[in-house]
């Protein structure tokens, strides 16, 4: 079973009506605010938690904000079909030159997508500041194997983080295998491993020279 959000024109829509949402809103910085990338991303996160719901309307038959520090999602939603999307908010400053945000381990990710009806979500919101305004420019509302891995990378915390190289550049592939994704997902991780094995073991060998030097050492 696919997502009738994704495989049809609705995610669209949701892309058009969150940029619509965020641009329309009365403005929610101040000018210290303003000046904090993290500040910014903050406030348009709250704002599309308590807006989203009425962004996917019919779409909609549950929603829940309500999630841990360290959850996969900041908003998740249930569709009229039963399918399941958990969905992670984004926000990329245009101006910066250079942005390489976390998506979610790879473990973690595994494990969720054993179940067919489960998408992990992207909702990457664009925008520049105008004085305390964030004048959003683009909004993708998409499933992350809809990423090509020309624009991700895999990053060394825990099992394996899954980040985006650079916000400036991303592909999106609509329609784009799951199968074939998380298949090179595998095989991206079949590479890295044995890169992190060697960093690891020269550290070894590292300390076992810093032990040697400290073990000839008088008290």
């Amino acid at each position: 079973m696919k997502s009738p959000i994704f495989y049809s024109g609705a995610y669209r829509e949701i892309e058009r009506k969150v940029q619509e949402v965020l641009n329309s809103h009365a403005v929610f910085l101040s000018p210290s605010t303003a000046g904090s990338t993290r500040a910014v991303g903050d406030a348009i996160e709250s704002v599309l938690r308590d807006e989203f719901k009425a962004v996917l309307g019919d779409l909609c038959r549950e929603y829940s904000v309500a999630f841990a520090r360290r959850a996969m999602a900041d908003l998740a939603f249930v569709d009229v079909d039963g399918f399941y999307y958990v969905v992670d908010v984004k926000t990329h400053r245009t101006d910066t030159k250079f942005n390489m945000p976390n998506l979610t381990s790879v473990q973690r990710l595994a494990r969720f997508y054993e179940e067919d009806t489960n998408y992990f979500v992207l909702l990457i919101v664009d925008y520049h500041l105008e004085s305390t305004r964030a004048v959003v420019t683009g909004v993708r509302f998409t499933p992350i194997e809809f990423l090509g891995w020309d624009c991700l990378t895999i990053g060394a915390l825990g099992w394996g983080q899954i980040q985006i190289v650079n916000s400036n550049v991303v592909t999106v592939n609509h329609g784009y295998s799951r199968k074939r994704w998380m298949l090179e997902l595998c095989d991206a991780l079949f590479e890295f491993y044995p890169r992190e094995i060697a960093k690891i073991n020269d550290r070894i060998r590292y300390f076992e020279r810093v032990r040697d030097f400290w073990l000839a050492k008088p008290d």
